[in-house]
């Protein structure tokens, strides 16, 4: 590694050079060409100088490729080059932003009678609008309709602490959690609570929590009559498919939470 970093630096310098040689060239050239369309554009025959608009292009040009050539500039001031170009920068963007076409607007009577429409038949929606216009020989889409309906506040809808509190009789939970021995063993706890009152409903323990196991204490733990509407649980591997086909076989509906979520 010692060997090759002067090496390194060598070709580093060299690339260095050759490139600064060729921009400097290309610089040269840019200046030369420069000078050559003013001697151009002074020999006409004109009482004054009179510049196209080619001639204007082509000083903007090499201006934005090499700013530092702006004094090398004796026809015009600097001060008018530099307004051509930002000229020439809003042109491009006024041309860029253009209007390309699109659906036309629909005149404001029809707009009113929209809105109108709307506004007296609460329970008509775009469908219906539009059938009626279509019927009155007025042709306009449905998306435009629906763009002009007259927007009404609706209540809005229950969140979820709302909902929570609305449904908590209905339900419950449950979860493993890991518990170490003094003899480094682990056992595995299952919890079920009922969210109406934070009922402790049952509490089990083993070394082996398998998708029957669970089952068994989910069968234990709510008699038939007693069973919840809504169990959430996580996303842990041991809820397999005998614990779901036992709680779709007592009526309650599978809950689990969302990935990664504690």
């Amino acid at each position: 590694m010692v060997r090759k970093r002067p090496t390194v630096a060598f070709l580093a310098q060299l690339l260095f050079a050759i490139r600064f040689r060729f921009t400097r060239r290309a610089r040269l050239e840019a200046e030369n060409l420069l000078l050559r369309q003013q001697l151009v554009v002074l020999r006409r025959k004109s009482p004054r100088v009179r510049l196209r608009n080619i001639d204007r292009l082509l000083l903007v040009w090499l201006y934005r490729l090499y700013p530092s050539l702006l004094d090398a500039i004796i026809i015009v001031q600097p001060e008018t080059v530099i307004r051509w170009h930002r000229r020439g920068f809003r042109a491009y963007w006024h041309w860029k932003s253009r209007h390309v076409g699109g659906r036309p607007r629909i005149d404001c009577e029809i707009r009113a009678l929209i809105r109108r429409m709307s506004r007296e038949n609460p329970l008509w929606g775009a469908p219906r609008i539009h059938g009626e216009l279509l019927m009155l020989g007025i042709e306009v889409a449905e998306s435009t309709v629906g763009r002009y309906m007259v927007r009404r506040r609706r209540p809005p809808s229950q969140g979820w602490k709302t909902f929570l509190r609305n449904h908590a009789a209905g339900i419950a939970s449950l979860d493993l959690f890991v518990v170490r021995t003094i003899s480094f063993k682990l056992l595995y706890g299952l919890v079920i609570l009922r969210h109406a009152r934070r009922q402790l409903v049952s509490i089990s323990v083993t070394n082996n929590p398998t998708a029957e196991w669970i089952a068994g204490q989910v069968t234990d733990a709510f008699p038939w009559d007693e069973a919840p509407s809504h169990l959430i649980r996580d996303r842990d591997r041991a809820f397999g498919p005998a614990f779901a086909r036992r709680i779709r076989a007592m009526g309650i509906r599978d809950r689990p939470t969302a990935p990664r979520s504690p």
